[in-house]
């Protein structure tokens, strides 16, 4: 008999639950600078989205990257503004808060789901042990 001494399960899970806690961290950091208007450079912040990747094998996933959403600025209509263009109109994040709650949403979803597996494998170890005694 071979005896693995991978958690494979454990290890994913894991995994799960970094990921999605860095995605909470971005989409944080995403409504928190929703209304930042120079976040340096004369730019208004721009929205960040985390990359995942997956490991080798069945070995969950891990965050790539974190990149700039290119998408265009909004603009606003507010001429007495000190950061408003000849025309009147200032610039604002690229952030769109309904869906940075829905990707919260998802994210802790996600997370619930990797702490229930957790749970679950701790509750079959304890069991398993109870049955050996």
């Amino acid at each position: 008999m071979k005896v693995d001494n991978s958690f494979g399960p454990i290890d994913i899970a894991i995994s799960g639950l970094r990921a999605q806690g860095k995605q909470m961290e971005v989409i944080s950091s995403n409504v928190a600078n929703a209304r930042t208007t120079d976040a340096g450079q004369g730019q208004p912040y721009r929205r960040l989205e985390a990359t995942f990747k997956s490991e080798d094998g069945l070995g969950g996933v891990t965050l790539d990257r974190i990149v700039p959403d290119m998408s265009d600025f909004l603009s606003v209509l507010d001429p007495g503004s000190p950061l408003a263009d000849k025309a009147g109109y200032v610039a604002m994040p690229n952030v769109n808060l309904p869906v940075e709650m829905m990707n919260l949403n998802i994210a802790t979803r996600i997370y619930q789901a990797n702490a229930a597996i957790l749970k679950r494998y701790q509750q079959m170890v304890e069991t398993t042990l109870e049955l050996l005694r």
